[in-house]
């Protein structure tokens, strides 16, 4: 096999993989051939400029070189509201007459503008100020979405936005829970802006390509023939792309996708609606900053600046404080927004935050509030505590992180590590609410999990809004609780950055607490997703003499779990199964939870390997490709009849 015919068979591989989702080699296969392919560009001194080889990195730059577009990237003007898009859609079709709009995605990422020459890559810039950016070709060159060669022999800028996916995100900030990222436009963006190509590398980034910019030769005429020919360049393009000729149309698109926003594993801050036909976008034209043929539906703010009022120090069931910023109150997505997470006192130093200052706070991942950095110099500084604010013990700093080492009496930890031991994912013990908790160890002196099991139910009787029945209930939801399983046990015992899903793998390979507090730090890092930093946790974890004086409480109690490797059975026993759309009687969490009760497995996107695809309302583009690949699709009701009701 020539070198020519080895590049172009493992990009093609490439392209199946990370763009198709749909591989049709095994990854040794790829491998074994990737491998084939460094030798012999060893031994020849040769690599063509498509070669795989060419993305893993090189060393890093000492600095960033300015790139001049060949032509100026616009930015978009931006509606937030029906009534503006509404205005928008009047005055294009007043002066052209009914046209056909396109609706797509507006992804929250980096805008990357990447330039192809006589079919190859060649260059990537970021947008900068639209005229000028800054050259990112070895970051860019990374990523595998990215093409290094396309069919298209002209020259041409084609625009995409450069995003890490939310399941990517959550990969990695398992593996590098030292370092976790807050949210993936960030991350996505300080790895294309980083002088370090491996680190762009390392995140494994997508670029979603939507636009072209200056082109040679290229006969599209319409922004549908565009994504045509986004997509013979092998080229990732957006998750959305619908046509509409009304305003009503257009806003039922917006809705549905407003609707779905939460099933999306990216993020999005909008919508983007252009005229279809490139003729009538001249006719259209220009003003000084924004294209008049294309506007953004711009969804609730995400990002706005409030005063940090104060910061106060919140201690976990580990002994970690955590920072949490008191600000002036916000409206933000639709909530009123008073706290926010600051992650640690490292992370207040570099984001130059200070009391009584304005700052920028923004929706991490959709959920948590986040402060983001400085958006004025002055405020007064922010001191770093040497005492617990609970106990007043004397703190320790482990690396970026302080820690409260008074275990045994600091009343928050306590706290915390008994209501992470009674919640769901863990012992699950029912009517243990966090205020019966505080209840407990203020009113009863229950200092550790090992004591609830020694709680009767006049003890429960003496406490505030416990009457006998619900006493009784608690006290045989503890007794039940020794049936704990070992995945959620080990979760239980509260180990820092173990996760339900660690905590299932652990129990899987080491098969009972006991064998997992002999384990060594190389053992657990042999496990995919303990990182060197988990692993040293959990072995100092069971290094304390606190920490196993209580397990051994607890078995003592009768509390030993051992892990028992089933059989799947039931009727989804060897199906990975797909959710999508929105079904009427269960929540996706309980859809899933059953799937897996009765032996399946659950897949969160369509490929070769998937068996089972179940469709409710509204299903998109999962279930178009579940049909393409010939795989069976169910909708609710046949749903219900696996399940047997």
């Amino acid at each position: 096999m020539t070198m020519q015919e080895m590049v172009a068979k493992l990009n093609k591989w490439a392209y199946e993989y990370y763009v198709l989702d749909n591989p049709s080699v095994a990854d040794t296969e790829y491998d074994a051939l990737y491998d084939q392919l460094v030798l012999l560009e060893k031994q020849t001194g040769v690599i063509l400029p498509d070669s795989p080889t060419q993305r893993v990195g090189g060393d890093p730059l000492k600095n960033f070189v300015q790139h001049t577009h060949l032509k100026r990237l616009y930015s978009l003007d931006k509606v937030q509201s029906f009534g503006e898009l509404k205005d928008w859609v009047d005055k294009v079709v007043k002066a052209l007459g009914e046209v056909e709009f396109t609706v797509e995605l507006k992804y929250d990422g980096l805008t990357i503008n990447v330039t192809y020459r006589d079919g190859n890559f060649v260059g990537a810039s970021t947008r900068g100020n639209g005229v000028v950016g800054e050259d990112v070709t070895e970051q860019v060159k990374t990523i595998r979405t990215v093409p290094l060669s396309i069919p298209f022999k002209g020259v041409c800028e084609l625009q995409g936005e450069g995003i890490m996916r939310l399941s990517v995100l959550d990969k990695y900030n398992r593996s590098h829970p030292s370092d976790t990222l807050k949210n993936a436009r960030n991350a996505a963006a300080g790895a294309i802006r980083n002088l370090n190509p491996k680190t762009t590398a390392e995140r494994n980034l997508d670029v979603v390509f939507y636009s072209n910019g200056y082109e040679e030769g290229l006969t599209a005429t319409t922004q549908t023939q565009l994504v045509d020919f986004l997509k013979s360049c092998g080229m990732l393009t957006n998750y959305v792309f619908e046509k509409a000729r009304t305003f009503e149309e257009i806003r039922a698109i917006i809705e549905k996708i407003g609707a779905n926003r939460q099933n999306y594993d990216f993020l999005i801050d909008g919508v983007v609606i252009k005229v279809n036909d490139f003729a009538l976008r001249e006719e259209l034209g220009y003003t000084d900053k924004f294209p008049r043929w294309a506007v953004a539906y711009k969804f609730d703010a995400e990002q706005v600046t409030t005063e940090l009022l104060d910061v106060e120090w919140q201690v976990g069931r580990t002994g970690k404080l955590t920072p949490i910023g008191k600000l002036q109150a916000v409206e933000l997505c639709g909530a009123t927004i008073q706290r926010a997470t600051l992650n640690n006192f490292g992370d207040i130093t570099r984001k130059r935050l200070k009391k009584r200052a304005l700052v920028f706070v923004r929706r991490s991942n959709d959920v948590i509030p986040e402060v983001l950095g400085a958006a004025e110099e002055g405020g007064e500084e922010i001191s770093k505590p040497t005492l617990c604010p609970a106990c007043g013990s004397r703190l320790q700093e482990v690396g970026a992180h302080l820690y409260c080492v008074n275990a045994e009496h600091c009343r928050p930890q306590i706290v915390a590590r008994i209501t992470h031991y009674c919640s769901k994912n863990a012992c699950d013990i029912d009517g243990i609410s966090d205020k019966t908790v505080e209840l407990l160890v203020d009113k009863l002196g229950v200092k550790s999990v090992a004591d609830l099991y020694n709680l009767t139910v006049d003890d429960l009787l003496n406490l505030e809004g416990f009457k006998l029945k619900k006493a009784q209930n608690v006290v045989l939801a503890v007794e039940h609780s020794k049936k704990v399983q070992l995945a959620q046990f080990i979760f239980a015992l509260g180990l820092d950055n173990v996760g339900t899903v660690t905590a299932r793998d652990l129990a899987s390979r080491f098969g009972s607490v006991e064998n997992l507090s002999k384990a060594t730090a190389e053992q657990l890092t042999a496990i995919n997703g303990v990182g060197e930093v988990v692993a040293d946790g959990i072995v100092q974890f069971f290094n304390e003499t606190q920490n196993m004086e209580i397990i051994e409480r607890l078995r003592e109690i009768g509390i030993n779990p051992s892990y028992e490797h089933k059989v799947a059975t039931g009727a989804f026993a060897g199906k990975k199964v797909v959710l999508t759309g929105s079904l009427t009687n269960y929540t996706r969490g309980q859809a899933s939870k059953l799937i897996e009760e009765q032996g399946g497995e659950i897949a969160s996107s369509v490929s070769k390997t998937v068996n089972l695809v179940i469709a409710g309302a509204e299903a998109g583009s999962k279930l178009d490709k579940a049909r393409a690949l010939g795989i069976e699709v169910i909708d609710e009701a046949q749903f219900e009849e696996m399940l047997g009701k």
